[in-house]
């Protein structure tokens, strides 16, 4: 029923995971995986598991639920069953001092339940080595998130304009967007790794909701359903004539995502100013993807495009008034915000099909987000666009 991530691609990423742990972590010994996207990485399918990768040996997968779906998904070379962790610790035999894991995903409770039959002294970070390895894709996860552009830029260039109408509220709009998304092929969700993230599309936002502050880390705002639910879009906000529609959404296939914005102007015209702001959007956009080349360095890049902006611009980039996000651009892949970030303090070296989404923008008091953002692959003569270069500002009505 399902394509099988191949073994030979297991097999690579295992090798360059454990390549990296060398690198980053020359003492380490044990790697535990638990959460499930760094499970799907290496082993093809995600369970109610754990993955224990020792510096010398196999690599087992520990499955509690379902072991019947992962034999049926995964083409990783040993799988085995577990009642709980003792099963796992038993078959181990001589155990390190200290344990290796994803420190930021995972609950202190779990590791307790896991230190309680293996005994660990002490615990360490893995989440750069396995960031790093994520971040370079390989042939057969640039083929998925190519066809993840594909279906993005079909999306937002043509679907979208079909769906808007003068009266329709933000929800009703993500609603029908979402059914429209399935159709062409999009996986579903959106997956971020950022703890307590719930995204379900991205921003979805008419006028000055694409402004209203979030807890979101990144330029844009939403009004979301609720205070309990600050998703999707307002169920009150309806699109007017002269709206700008601001549409920021995730797309994927197989798991993998691109990131793509798009800009509406609906029966309407924006003033000269926005335009000219929005505009100039697209020009940094395009300095930044010429930089995106082996070797080139993320926080050099972030340095050297906001160092030639005017103060001016700088007031509200990346964000409106005082919440302005600090970077440019993000990896993505598995998780639609990976490592590296174009930001000051990534200083490791660009290399060949890392995948970076890029997306300066701005917010403009009474208008809205104006601004783009698209996926770009790091190649030797910069950055390869999967999403398509739409300059936004699409007239609609």
């Amino acid at each position: 029923m399902f394509q099988k991530v191949p073994r030979a691609e297991l097999e690579r990423r295992l090798a360059a995971l454990r390549a990296r742990l060398d690198h980053d972590s020359p003492e380490w010994r044990l790697l535990a995986v638990f959460g499930k996207i760094n499970q799907f990485y290496l082993t093809g399918t995600m369970q109610d598991a754990v993955l224990l990768v020792p510096r010398s040996g196999a690599a087992v997968y520990w499955v509690r639920r379902s072991l019947e779906r992962a034999l049926n998904e995964s083409e990783f070379g040993d799988i085995r069953p577990m009642t709980s962790f003792r099963d796992a610790a038993a078959a181990m035999g001589a155990l390190p001092d200290t344990v290796h894991l994803e420190s930021e995903r995972v609950p202190l409770a779990v590791y307790e339940r896991f230190n309680k039959h293996f005994g660990f002294a002490r615990s360490a970070s893995a989440d750069l080595s396995l960031a790093a390895t994520r971040a370079v894709k390989s042939a057969y996860e640039l083929e998925r998130m190519e066809e993840s552009g594909r279906i993005h830029q079909r999306i937002l260039e043509e679907r979208v304009p079909e769906l808007l109408r003068e009266g329709i509220s933000e929800a009703e709009f993500a609603g029908e967007l979402y059914g429209a998304m399935i159709r062409e092929g999009h996986h579903g969700l959106a997956r971020f790794g950022m703890y307590e993230t719930e995204i379900l599309l991205g921003h979805i936002c008419f006028g000055e909701s694409s402004i209203y502050p979030t807890s979101f880390d990144g330029p844009g705002g939403n009004y979301g359903m609720s205070p309990a639910v600050p998703l999707l879009g307002s169920r009150k906000r309806l699109l007017r004539p002269g709206d700008l529609v601001f549409v920021d959404i995730g797309c994927g296939v197989d798991g993998y995502h691109t990131d793509k914005t798009l800009t509406y102007v609906y029966r309407g015209q924006l003033p000269e100013e926005a335009v000219r702001i929005h505009r100039r959007c697209i020009e940094i956009e395009t300095a930044v993807a010429a930089l995106l080349k082996p070797g080139a360095i993320p926080s050099e890049i972030y340095a050297q495009i906001t160092g030639a902006l005017e103060p001016e611009f700088l007031d509200g980039f990346m964000g409106f008034g005082t919440r302005q996000a600090r970077f440019l651009g993000h990896g993505i892949g598995l998780h639609i915000d990976e490592w590296p970030v174009l930001a000051k303090g990534f200083d490791e070296p660009l290399q060949e099909n890392m995948v970076l989404a890029v997306e300066p923008k701005k917010g403009i008091a009474g208008i809205g987000m104006v601004g783009t953002e698209n996926t770009f692959v790091v190649t030797p003569t910069g950055g390869r666009c999967l999403t398509g270069l739409h300059p936004g500002l699409l007239a609609v009505g």
